[in-house]
């Protein structure tokens, strides 16, 4: 197990992953306190590392924390297989109110009857 502080981490993320592929994890340090755990997701040798991958993205989708095609990309999934995951979870895939939406919508809908 390897420690880096937070500079060395801002100044090269690189070699902390490297080493966390290599070493099983590393210990990020604040001042004297250890703050964080940086993991390889291959290392950690679950059974099923692509289910935990798409968990993982859509807590963090639901959080507000990524967008959906960060998301996608995280789950290594095509974007429309993510939003079709994300929608059937009922987690909604516009933010704001749900009357925005319905508005955006239907200008949407108005705009196409136009062209037609």
């Amino acid at each position: 197990m390897q420690t880096v502080n937070i500079r060395q981490l801002k100044t090269n993320p690189t070699t902390a992953l490297r080493s966390a592929k290599e070493d099983d994890m590393v210990v990020v340090m604040n001042r004297d306190h250890a703050q964080a755990l940086l993991v390889d997701l291959d290392q950690l040798d679950l059974p099923d590392l692509g289910a935990v991958r798409v968990a993982l993205a859509v807590s963090l989708f639901r959080n507000g924390a990524i967008s959906a095609g960060f998301a996608a990309r995280m789950a290594c999934k095509p974007l429309p297989e993510m939003l079709t995951l994300l929608s059937s979870l009922g987690i909604p895939l516009t933010g704001g109110n749900p009357a925005d939406a319905q508005d955006d919508l239907n200008a949407g809908k108005q705009w196409l009857a136009q062209k037609a």
